[in-house]
């Protein structure tokens, strides 16, 4: 054990910097410590390679393959099979299917070509199909490893690979089915399958409905029990006990536990990080190296017909995989580096295929020498989609969006708002109010209280949701909850709230985020401004840290972004539901582009609101000759058209032009504006010069909301009102 973590470790310390995941070193362990490497010493094998050696190792071994397995079902989330769009599913599928069928020709070629006996035939087949997989154990492993869990990009692969594993499960069953027919006949298969069917019911029907029992048994914000989590183990171990028994492999027992467990917390979270730690750092490690010291490398014989047979299949299959699953990605137009980067990941093996392959070697269906190609080829495929991914791929685009998530272009208004501050709960209200939530046209809300972790704490996300027991109202978020509740229940079935608290240090707050944006599907994400105004007008508070957050957020979210600024007005905190005059008056500042005319749907949605006066000022320049983009400047009518067309019917949409000639003059009629409206909506437009705000940038004190919207911002006045920022979601 020591001399395998020591050759691991060491070897890591060095590939690490090329970007090469830990399995490879792995790998390498196994093989320098086994047959190939020091076991050509025969005084190393007397004393090290001893049976009993072998027998403790491979137990420790096989429960962490087993455990492995039990952790990666609780981490795969079905639901999100749900979400997938096209694109995942298309490339999941067709990485599945073409591999399969291209391999299956291939091999019967190869076939007929050698005259191949009936094991010869069988090692082919099983031996096409592992390598057909796309086992979601080791995608996820790779991709957590890239930390890439949670991107787009990641979830992308995830998804894609979530599809095919539904395929992978299947042809896992039949390989083993096969391989248990042709040893112990067809009888002994008919047993397994019932068995497992069985077992299938149980998990479904009784273990499954027992872990939702536990959730409901745990208080908000505690801890799970250790029983629980210690039946639920015991369980896993249970289950993998099981399938071997009937001679499957146990790491599918395991990993259809794994699935009952409800993903993420309480109850999935407190498991994995009850043994995590041991099983990745400790138990995996001794499984690859015990696979891989059985490997007798110098054995590999090309001038063996079935080693040539097995190279060709393998070679066949893996770039048939690589394509299937790149050209889906490049036909819904994909940058063309993350589908590579992508194409690569899907391709890459690891620790099931390397089980799978040391299975297949025990029940005697593989030789010596095709077992030991194989382990190269894990380990060529580790090293090169390693390298090749860490080249092509830009993690500063981590939560770039493939799919359009904005608020002209989504069927469903889902929107996700943060608390960093009690004060914020009532602006954040009184906004999701103005955008008229009616059974009619309802939509869903997802509220994110950030909190600062301190002390010794480890980070926690808490969905209030998924516990159903009741919670003091001391509880750290408890007063948040329950303004959203109430509000919701004022609303009933005109939207719906879920409501997350997320303990974390202040620069890794914007990937809980971000990930909660992308997990909800929103597409428009609220971020309260980090200043406080007092009456007079005077700075209240101002904290760098927040500024800091959502400068960090602007950059990476996954959709469209409003900052929300309020200048003691909170949008407008009365709201007078049964008056016959308007209560809240707002104006759309309209200048162009893709972030004002995201402003102008967010206003239309308003206006479905009789109890709200929407205003549409467009800026025009004072001359013609001004006009610097005639296409943008037809793109902005069309919108403006759209929306008055629209809006007709509406009394309370109103429409004005202020024809300015430079940046004074729009700051002068901005200011005049300023007793007349409660909420001012604004686009970023991050970088686009116009003459209508000509010489504003020198006075741009807040850059992270535009000229215009850091004018309304930081102007010295004394009147209250309400300021939305937005930022239009940039698409790939």
């Amino acid at each position: 054990m020591f001399a395998i973590f020591l050759i691991s470790h060491g070897c890591h310390f060095i590939l690490k910097r090329y970007g090469i995941h830990i399995l490879v070193s792995q790998i390498i362990a196994g093989v320098i410590v086994g047959t190939t490497g020091l076991g050509q010493q025969s005084d190393y094998t007397r004393i090290f390679l001893t049976v009993d050696s072998k027998q403790i190792l491979g137990t420790l071994a096989g429960l962490g393959y087993q455990l492995f397995g039990f952790i990666n079902g609780i981490k795969m989330d079905l639901a999100l099979v749900r979400k997938t769009g096209k694109m995942a599913i298309y490339s999941g599928i067709l990485s599945m299917v073409v591999p399969v069928v291209l391999g299956g020709l291939t091999g019967r070629i190869v076939i007929k070509y050698w005259n191949l006996d009936r094991l010869d035939r069988l090692s082919l087949i099983l031996v096409m199909l592992v390598q057909s997989m796309t086992p979601f154990p080791v995608i996820c492993s790779f991709i957590g490893d890239l930390k890439l869990t949670n991107s787009e990009l990641g979830r992308l692969g995830l998804s894609s690979v979530l599809t095919s594993e539904m395929l992978t499960q299947v042809l896992a069953l039949v390989a083993f089915f096969i391989g248990i027919a042709y040893k112990q006949r067809a009888k002994a298969a008919i047993e397994s399958v019932v068995i497992s069917v069985a077992f299938l019911l149980v998990v479904l029907y009784v273990v499954r409905p027992a872990m939702f029992w536990v959730i409901k048994q745990t208080p908000k914000g505690r801890p799970v029990k250790d029983l629980y989590t210690d039946i639920i183990i015991f369980g896993a171990l249970a289950s993998g006990a099981l399938f071997n028994y009937i001679g499957l492999n146990v790491f599918l027992g395991s990993l259809v536990f794994g699935l009952a467990v409800p993903a993420g917390p309480p109850l999935a979270s407190a498991v994995v990080e009850k043994i995590e730690c041991i099983v990745t750092g400790v138990l995996v490690p001794l499984f690859m190296a015990m696979c891989t010291m059985g490997a007798d490398l110098l054995k590999i014989d090309f001038d063996d017909y079935m080693l040539k047979s097995t190279a060709i299949v393998v070679f066949v299959v893996i770039l048939a995989k690589f394509g299937a699953y790149l050209v889906p990605l490049l036909y819904f137009k994909l940058p063309k580096q993350d589908a590579l980067a992508l194409a690569f990941l899907i391709s890459t093996k690891g620790i099931v295929e390397l089980g799978s392959f040391t299975y297949m070697r025990e029940l005697g269906i593989l030789t010596e020498g095709m077992f030991a190609f194989l382990v190269i080829t894990v380990l060529l495929s580790a090293t090169i989609s390693s390298c090749v991914v860490n080249w092509v791929y830009d993690p500063s685009r981590k939560y770039a969006g493939y799919q359009k998530r904005n608020i002209m272009h989504s069927k469903e208004l889902r929107i996700l708002t943060c608390i960093y501050r009690p004060d914020n709960t009532t602006i954040i209200i009184n906004f999701i109010k103005s955008l008229c939530p009616t059974i009619q046209s309802p939509f869903s809300v997802s509220v994110l209280h950030l909190i600062k972790i301190s002390g010794r704490a480890s980070p926690m996300f808490i969905s209030h949701q998924m516990q159903k027991k009741t919670v003091s109202l001391h509880s750290i978020s408890g007063n948040v909850i329950l303004s959203f509740k109430q509000f919701q229940q004022n609303y009933r079935d005109a939207f719906s709230v879920n409501v997350y608290t997320a303990i974390s240090p202040p620069k890794f707050m914007h990937e809980d985020i971000c990930t909660l944006a992308l997990d909800e599907l929103a597409c428009f994400l609220v971020l309260p401004f980090h200043k406080k105004w007092l009456v007079d007008g005077s700075i209240e508070s101002e904290d760098s840290t927040l500024r800091t957050l959502n400068c960090c957020v602007l950059e990476r979210a996954p959709c469209s972004v409003g900052i929300l600024i309020d200048r003691r007005n909170q949008v407008k905190s009365i709201f007078l539901e049964s008056s016959r005059e308007p209560s809240l008056l707002v104006v759309v500042i309209f200048f162009g582009g893709n972030d004002d005319q995201e402003a102008l749907v967010l206003a239309k949605r308003m206006s479905q609101n009789r109890n709200i006066n929407i205003t549409i000022a467009r800026f025009i320049p004072s001359t013609d000759e001004l006009e610097i983009n005639r296409d943008h400047s037809m793109l902005d009518s069309q919108a403006l058209n759209y929306i008055m067309h629209d809006c007709t019917e509406h009394e309370t949409v109103d429409y004005i032009e202020e024809r300015v000639s430079d940046g004074l003059e729009t700051s002068k009629t901005i200011r005049s504006m300023l007793d007349k409206y409660d909420l001012f909506i604004v686009g970023r437009r991050k970088d686009i010069q116009t003459p209508q705000t000509a010489g504003l940038d020198d006075m741009n004190e807040y850059p992270e909301l535009g000229v215009i919207g850091s004018l309304l911002a930081s102007m010295d006045t004394t009147e209250k009102y309400s300021v939305l920022v937005v930022k239009q979601q940039v698409a790939l």
